[in-house]
């Protein structure tokens, strides 16, 4: 493993404020959390996501957003936000991202970030996050945008962003939001999984999870360390998870569903148990993915990963609609074994549906 000592800048001058590990030829399947490679493959699925994606690709005035940036905000370089400047290169450089994508940073005081762009992509902060982080903190934000980068998030990103707008558009439509809304809905799904990797790559490029834990804090709480604690932080989220009954499990679900993030608390549970994680200290360790074999991967064995995962959420969750739903079903160990059943075609229990000739074949998922 590599010591990042420099960044691959113009120059190559970048130095960062300590040593790092780098990870050279990383593919984004090292941190990419299982929920977001299913939601993305359920997304793809999606009935008329395939024909909205093609048209809106060639419609989409992309070269009209790179103008709105670059005449009313303010492009981060050498000379303008060197700072910000410097943990980007380096954040590509510990990603091994070759090419640094364009950085912006716009007037607006609400704490925010974003990666859009098709053809390439942009990275997008407000003024409001640059204000309330500290370094630390900025450079786990920054390394969360070019992970999003790193994985092809911006493309999505940007469907994402035009259709929410089209969707008030058309409203007045006469179920002409329905079909809108449909997709929005499925992308924002897709959206808040794809949060939880970026958060990882965050982790990979800061290396500092208590600068991750409080940059997160702030934005639920504002510049107000000294108030808060990141233990009681984290109590928060147990106590969300668990919390209430059944009316209270789907009051969550509707909370969420217009949100393109998920709860902060969420997040940061999220993040700390992947940091705990044996997957998270191999990485560390040099023993990651790599890009070149990208294009060898199975994607039976993706789907297997992401049953693997929702099946050992439901039978861990404190949820009382996920606990109901691992009653249901039997157990969360049979449900899980129905999971992994259902995403790679696997054989159920002797005699039972996913056997040979049942209905428990290669699902369309």
């Amino acid at each position: 493993m590599t010591d990042s000592t420099g960044g691959t800048g113009s120059g190559g001058e970048n130095q960062p404020s300590r040593q790092r590990r780098r990870f050279p030829g990383i593919s984004s399947r090292a941190y990419e959390h299982p929920a977001d490679r299913s939601a993305l493959v359920a997304l793809r699925k999606l009935s008329g996501f395939d024909t909205v994606f093609k048209a809106l690709s060639g419609l989409l005035p992309e070269r009209s957003l790179r103008l709105l940036f670059l005449s009313d905000s303010v492009r981060v370089s050498d000379a303008q936000f060197a700072h910000l400047h410097t943990m980007l290169r380096d954040a590509c450089y510990i990603l091994d991202l070759e090419k640094v994508p364009p950085m912006y940073v716009t007037q607006d005081p609400k704490p925010n970030a974003m990666c859009i762009g098709l053809d390439e992509p942009i990275i997008v902060v407000t003024t409001g996050l640059v204000e309330l982080l500290d370094e630390e903190e900025m450079r786990a934000v920054i390394g969360h945008e070019v992970g999003h980068a790193l994985s092809g998030h911006s493309v999505y990103r940007t469907v994402l962003l035009f259709l929410t707008g089209l969707a008030v558009k058309v409203a007045w439509i006469p179920l002409g939001n329905v079909a809108v809304m449909a997709i929005v809905t499925a992308l924002r799904e897709w959206f808040r999984k794809s949060e939880l990797s970026a958060d990882r790559a965050g982790l990979l490029v800061g290396q500092d999870l208590r600068a991750s834990m409080r940059g997160l804090m702030k934005i639920a709480g504002g510049n107000h360390l000294h108030e808060m604690n990141v233990d009681a932080f984290l109590e928060q989220a147990e106590e969300y998870e668990a919390g209430g009954d059944l009316r209270d499990s789907v009051l969550k679900i509707l909370n969420v569903l217009p949100r393109s993030h998920p709860f902060t608390t969420v997040r940061a549970a999220e993040l700390k148990k992947w940091a705990e994680s044996r997957d998270h200290q191999r990485i560390m360790d040099g023993h990651y993915p790599r890009r070149d074999e990208d294009k060898d991967t199975s994607v039976t064995d993706s789907f297997r990963e992401s049953a693997s995962h929702y099946a050992e959420s439901v039978r861990t969750s404190k949820d009382p609609l996920m606990k109901l739903v691992g009653d249901i079903a039997g157990g969360a160990g049979d449900l899980g074994g129905k999971l992994r059943d259902r995403f790679t075609g696997g054989t159920g229990n002797p005699g039972g549906s996913g056997g040979p000739g049942g209905s428990g074949g290669p699902a369309n998922a």
